[in-house]
């Protein structure tokens, strides 16, 4: 028997909270972006001023990190980065047109050693990506760890 997690709205909340805080102490006008596990959107948030394209990047993103449970950066980081020239799933994102990313700004959400979800910003540059979805990240952490979920 396998037990699976899933998170939730009520999950997802704090962290678009974090995500919206960290953009803004940064000075960048973000789109976030929470799904599940499947990769289904739970919660997408364009801060006032976002890019309307950043939607469906945050969306893809987002998408990527969980149906593959890595960072979409992972993809086409040198030298082995599978995604790259020459390397066993160079075109991988021409796989789900529209909905797959392979570059920064989707980071998998784990709980209990499973992916429960991805978390996908746009609208900044990759370290800016990053720094967003870290706090996410953290976000998450500490709600599991509130409600008792990380003991």
């Amino acid at each position: 028997m396998h037990r699976v997690y899933r998170i939730t709205l009520d999950d997802a909340l704090p962290m678009l909270a974090a995500a919206r805080a960290k953009a803004e102490e940064i000075g960048v006008k973000q789109t976030i972006c929470v799904c599940d596990d499947g990769g289904h959107v739970l919660a997408l948030h364009r801060m006032p001023g976002a890019r309307l394209t950043g939607v469906e990047i945050a969306m893809a993103k987002a998408f990527t990190a969980a149906g593959h449970e890595r960072a979409t950066h992972k993809f086409t980081e040198p030298p082995n980065g599978p995604a790259l020239p020459g390397n066993e799933a160079f075109g991988i994102s021409h796989m789900h047109p529209g909905k797959f990313a392979i570059f920064v700004g989707g980071f998998p959400i784990e709980y209990d050693g499973q992916i429960v979800g991805a978390v996908g910003v746009s609208g900044g540059n990759g370290e800016q990506d990053k720094a967003v979805g870290a706090a996410a990240l953290e976000a998450f952490a500490k709600h599991a760890a509130e409600l008792g979920l990380g003991e």
